[in-house]
């Protein structure tokens, strides 16, 4: 049911002249989803209260619930069409009272921790785009459709969610594969009790999936537990507003009520600033690659680079609690580059924390992205003394049709709690390591090298990337003159 709604509403969205991409679709099925969510969620809290016999005092006010102004009824349940808005009705009062009126909520909060809070921020960042009333009145009858009140609706809800982002234009830039993320978060381990953090959070998907694992851990969790769950322990900083958006949309259809995720530019923070009672216990992060971050923003950090993933490495590092435990996708010329910055911070890495852990990635993990990823597993507070490597070696090739899956990571993950050697996985002990390059470069020693011709799509690829690092280096040298 969910998903042929989804598909229905894409097509209405399609004919409206006010949304022209698959960002847009994304964007504005999800404010009037978030409506009706709300809607039920209002609901099934008046629902317990009454059989405590307690009062519900419900969040929106009476006119602008998703009763009165989107999806009047009649006595059998059906959408009253007299009392509904539609057209330019419906269009000014979106436009001109009820986004206003829901925007006020972010002032009126108690606190950034409460569902009023998020209420006010999503519709700070959010416009509503659908200048037809009659496409937006359609979109609502689709949506009225929808239940948010059972476990079951909601997980399934939460995934055609998550296939929403995937499918979006440019998803490389907004969507970390799924296997991926259960797998890095199945090693790294959370407990119920620490405080998990993302400060490139895109969609949420660690967040998201760091929940899912905790609950699954914690089935006879108690209500101060779950209390701990909800409020105290997921946190994340994304710096762009669709992003943003999206992210607090997806930890809510997942099931935290009011997520800790914060508006801001992540590297903007100076390291010097960073005090004890902000570290958190875990960190999961996807950093975005390739960025140019400004020279003022380079300025808050030790190791100067214009590489925005270098950049938020040295956040991470800092912001990690001693003993605390990450797990980092980067690019993997990370390794292996011999410019300045990348070997002082390979140094940093290895000397404060203990890098136990790399995971290889095949070309293909990441959707439309040309380029080779690593994960880096640390643990902060004790030097490097030996890395345990894992190639993930496929028999196919991976792509959009030919998706990496749980499967793939299964072995990784079973072998990695022992550390075992086996034709994908070896060790590597620090004083093999060259001190004054830092390459940590995969090289199986299990695996004869094969002189097999590469694909020219791959060469091209590889060409565009060291190109483009190239690029960088000159940058980096051209604002140190």
């Amino acid at each position: 049911m969910f998903e042929q709604t989804f598909k229905n509403i894409d097509d209405i969205l399609w004919k409206e002249a006010g949304c022209q991409s698959e960002l847009d679709y994304v964007e504005q099925t999800s404010w009037i989803l978030f409506l009706k969510y709300l809607d039920d969620l209002e609901k099934d809290r008046r629902t317990k209260a009454e059989l405590t016999g307690k009062e519900y005092e419900n969040i929106i006010g009476k006119q602008y619930r998703w009763d009165s102004w989107a999806a009047p009824k009649l006595k059998d349940g059906k959408i009253d069409h007299h009392h509904g808005l539609t057209g330019d009705d419906l269009t000014d009062f979106v436009d001109d009272k009820l986004f206003p009126y829901l925007k006020k909520f972010k002032a009126d909060a108690d606190s950034a921790n409460t569902l009023e809070y998020k209420i006010g921020e999503i519709f700070s960042e959010l416009k509503n785009k659908i200048q037809s009333g009659y496409n937006l009145r359609e979109i609502i009858n689709l949506v009225d459709q929808l239940r948010f009140r059972t476990h079951a609706e909601k997980h399934e809800m939460s995934h055609l969610y998550e296939d929403k982002i995937k499918n979006m234009g440019n998803a490389g830039e907004y969507y970390t594969p799924r296997p991926l993320i259960k797998s890095i978060v199945k090693v790294v381990a959370p407990q119920l009790g620490q405080t998990i953090y993302d400060g490139a959070v895109g969609s949420a998907g660690f967040l998201c999936e760091a929940f899912e694992y905790l609950k699954e851990h914690n089935k006879n969790r108690g209500t101060a537990q779950d209390k701990t769950l909800q409020t105290k322990t997921f946190y994340g900083k994304e710096k762009k507003s669709l992003a943003y958006i999206i992210g607090i949309m997806n930890m809510i259809l997942h099931g935290v009520e009011a997520p800790n995720i914060i508006h801001t530019n992540t590297l903007s923070e100076s390291l010097a600033d960073i005090q004890d009672k902000d570290r958190y216990d875990i960190i999961l992060a996807n950093p975005p690659f390739g960025g140019k971050e400004r020279a003022e923003v380079q300025q808050n950090f030790p190791i100067k680079s214009s590489e925005t993933a270098y950049l938020f490495l040295q956040h991470f590092i800092k912001i990690l609690k001693a003993g605390g435990k990450a797990g980092i996708v980067i690019k993997n010329t990370f390794l292996s580059n011999t410019d300045n910055a990348s070997i002082s911070l390979r140094k940093h890495l290895l000397e404060s924390c203990n890098m136990h852990t790399i995971l290889d990635l095949p070309g293909g993990t990441f959707t439309g992205a040309g380029v080779k990823t690593v994960v880096l597993f640390f643990e902060k507070g004790s030097a490097t003394k030996k890395i345990w490597y894992y190639q993930l070696n496929l028999d196919r090739n991976l792509g959009k049709t030919n998706p990496l899956n749980e499967n793939d990571l299964a072995d990784f993950v079973s072998l990695n709690s022992s550390k075992g050697a086996s034709k994908n996985s070896w060790t590597v002990k620090m004083a093999e390591i060259n001190t004054s390059t830092y390459d940590l470069s995969v090289k199986n020693p299990n695996k004869k090298e094969e002189a097999a011709s590469r694909e020219p799509r791959e060469i091209l690829e590889e060409m565009k990337t060291l190109d483009e690092e190239t690029a960088d280096i000159l940058n980096s040298i051209k604002e140190m003159i």
